[in-house]
């Protein structure tokens, strides 16, 4: 069960405290999933905070390559350029190949670099494929693909009990100051 486990688990990525959980357990480097993990499913949108929650982490030091198993370049091309972070399209994951690319165009080790995607059976479980940390977050939107419902209740299941983790003061005041922006 502990393959399937994430090593992490989050509300949403930009719960992810950037000091506690990713620079002091030495990790610089991050692989992202893109679909209900960085961008909304059903408006295709980059939530404020995930936005800002990113140039944080990018001021702090750590590197990001966007990893996803599309095939939709006119998409996801337009959006990795936006963002100023690479790409590896076509990954296949959970298979290593897509891990292990992005892990070269960031010049990363499995030690660090973590893999953060909102599915157990594709981000989950190939990170833990390639012997690196998976921190796992909740879907930005209900919205889903007709396979992936399957995959959400099996998840539902795995996960049990197990709660995300709880919001750190640090993150909190970042949450704050983007609602704080939105309302001003």
């Amino acid at each position: 069960m502990a393959f399937f486990e994430p090593d992490k688990f989050f509300s949403r990525i930009s719960h992810v405290d950037i000091e506690r959980d990713l620079l002091a357990c030495g990790l610089t480097h991050a692989l992202l999933d893109i679909d209900n993990t960085i961008l909304t499913r059903d408006t295709r949108e980059l939530p404020r905070d995930v936005g800002v929650w990113l140039a944080r982490a990018r001021d702090a030091g750590v590197t990001f390559c966007l990893v996803s198993n599309s095939t939709q370049s006119d998409t996801m091309g337009p959006l990795s350029e936006r963002l100023g972070i690479p790409l590896v399209m076509r990954s296949m994951k959970p298979l290593p190949q897509g891990y292990l690319r992005g892990m070269r165009v960031l010049g990363g080790t499995s030690k660090d670099t973590v893999m953060i995607g909102d599915q157990m059976i594709t981000d989950v479980v190939g990170a833990h494929l390639v012997g690196m940390k998976a921190y796992m977050v909740a879907p930005l939107a209900e919205k889903e693909l007709p396979h992936t419902a399957l995959f959400r209740w099996m998840e539902r299941v795995m996960l049990g009990e197990q709660k995300p983790e709880p919001v750190t003061p640090a993150t909190q005041q970042m949450l704050e100051d983007v609602a704080a922006e939105r309302v001003g």
